[in-house]
């Protein structure tokens, strides 16, 4: 068995390798939710539903988000309605009390659904309404999952990281505290980033099927890890069962350059050296580290595996996939690491 780490688009391509690499029954995901939003009532869990698409076969892999070749006539028409009586199509925060109230896994990232600023596709909408319906029978959000990876046909097994609410806040230097959805869907990485919350992750947990996954070896992809792995390490006893597995993370950057995203942004907002080694700095459980060909970081005191980590397609994560398998296996075989 391995675990995957995903959040963001990072991991996810790196999955289309890792299936190759490892028995797809043999690969658990944990997906972050703390980018999830509830937008006009319909509970949207993105990063777990980049994962549920792609193993479904169904992704627009144009984008990175939603399902290829859906239609978006009722997203289309939400917004001509707010446009034509001049409500306008900016995210609109319910109020303060609708924020703790109705669905609890939905606390403080509440969107009226007026000007819908986030796109949505027709079949996309389906399985949010789903989603969002199954919960209201008294399903957890684990199980919801499940159900929807069974309508998609995936072999692997995907979890959400917790069934608790945690929301991803961006607090701007503005001094303005937004949902991270408002910050790189509406504002497309703007303003400057001052610091970054994880609201309600003190008192979440991380579910029983998530503390098993973490028992087996673990894989971080190229994910953001301030607000793609950075909400479950923030869940109690996460990072302890890290410290306690075999884990290999691999770099987002080459040296100080990012692949793509808002991780190097993030990382100077709170503080940490937006590159390779300040990843490494992130991830202090961390054993290994898979890191591209041209990357001059050096890493004394973890085990390196170097190949082109540029993923394009499908053969590409075969090649970062197969660096991982040789970092894990170099985690039993390594004396200087397994101490």
């Amino acid at each position: 068995m391995v675990t995957f780490l995903a959040g963001g688009t990072g991991t996810p391509k790196l999955l289309d390798g890792a299936t190759r690499v490892w028995d797809p029954e043999e690969v658990a995901v944990v997906a972050n939710t703390g980018d999830d939003v509830e937008l006009g009532g319909h509970l949207v869990c993105p990063d777990v539903d980049t994962v549920l698409f792609a193993g479904g076969g169904v992704l627009d892999r144009e984008t990175w988000w939603g399902i290829a070749d859906d239609t978006t006539e009722t997203h289309a028409e939400l917004r001509r309605l707010a446009e034509e009586v001049g409500l306008g199509t900016a995210p609109r925060y319910l109020d303060a009390e609708a924020q703790t109230g109705g669905r609890e896994i939905a606390r403080w990232r509440r969107f009226s659904g007026v000007g819908e600023f986030m796109e949505i596709g027709d079949r996309d909408r389906a399985v949010h309404v789903t989603r969002t319906s199954l919960l209201d029978e008294g399903k957890s959000l684990t199980e919801v999952v499940r159900t929807l990876a069974d309508a998609f046909g995936l072999d692997v097994d995907l979890l959400p990281m917790s069934d608790d609410p945690v929301a991803t806040l961006i607090h701007t230097a503005a001094g303005e505290t937004i949902h991270f959805q408002e910050y790189w869907v509406a504002r497309r990485g703007e303003p400057a980033v001052a610091d970054v919350e994880f609201r309600g992750a003190d008192d979440a947990e991380p579910t029983a099927a998530v503390r098993d996954a973490l028992a087996e070896p673990v894989v971080i992809g190229p994910s953001n890890p301030v607000t793609s792995v950075g909400p479950m390490l923030a869940l109690p006893g996460f990072e302890a069962a890290l410290e306690a597995t075999p884990v290999v993370a691999v770099s987002p950057f080459v040296g100080d350059e990012v692949f793509s995203g808002p991780a190097a942004d993030l990382m100077a907002g709170v503080g940490r050296d937006p590159s390779t080694a300040g990843v490494a700095a992130a991830y202090p459980f961390a054993d290994a580290f898979v890191l591209d060909e041209d990357d001059p970081t050096d890493l004394p005191e973890r085990h390196v595996e170097r190949t082109d980590a540029r993923i394009d397609g499908a053969d590409d994560a075969e090649r970062v996939a197969r660096a991982c398998e040789r970092a894990l296996a170099s985690l039993t075989t390594d004396p200087e690491v397994a101490e």
